[in-house]
């Protein structure tokens, strides 16, 4: 987000300068603009694979599983986002992505809680540990940097969120199948 300049926007978008000034009047003004469409697209994706699922426990996952996806396939773009630090003015708009993130993640723990797939806990507040969770391990400092291996990471962290909520068994209910077995696991 840093190295954004506007006379580079102008000219990636062929216009003038001032006309990117006369519709954000600073570069925190444009960057804040890009990360509420960001921040859109990326809830809307979660939304919508959660919609598609049959059940409240498979809705979680799938919207789980899209959103480390997405991250990990737009990785730079994903923590600039969401983690690279930031002016304040930016980063309330970044506050803003997380918590919207989280209030869909919350609504999905709730319906699976009250259908008894889960068990009794405070959804806010395990959507915030699993949103933690996949900001640090899809794209955080910490997160795998390992080219080809997107997929099994990505069920990898499926399978620690869902853990984490309660759910012992998501492999043996068909929710996360692991592709391949990392070698730490491979070896006796």
């Amino acid at each position: 987000m840093a190295a954004v300049q506007i006379a580079s926007v102008a000219g990636r978008a062929e216009i003038a300068t001032g006309t990117v000034y006369r519709y954000f009047p600073a570069k925190t003004d444009l960057v804040a603009a890009l990360l509420r469409e960001i921040a859109e697209r990326e809830i809307g994706a979660v939304h919508r694979a959660a919609g598609a699922a049959p059940g409240p426990l498979s809705a979680l996952c799938a919207a789980i599983m899209i959103f480390a996806t997405r991250a990990r396939r737009e990785r730079r773009l994903a923590f600039a986002a969401i983690a690279e630090p930031v002016d304040a003015e930016v980063d309330a708009e970044r506050t803003a992505f997380r918590k919207s993130l989280a209030a869909e993640f919350a609504g999905l723990i709730a319906a699976a809680i009250t259908e008894r797939r889960l068990p009794e806990q405070d959804a806010k507040l395990s959507a915030a540990a699993l949103t933690g969770l996949l900001i640090e391990g899809a794209i955080g400092p910490l997160a795998p940097d390992e080219a080809g291996r997107d997929r099994d990471l990505v069920q990898s962290l499926a399978l620690a969120g869902l853990r984490g909520l309660g759910v012992a068994d998501a492999r043996a209910r068909g929710l996360v199948v692991q592709t391949a077995i990392p070698p730490s696991e491979n070896t006796p």
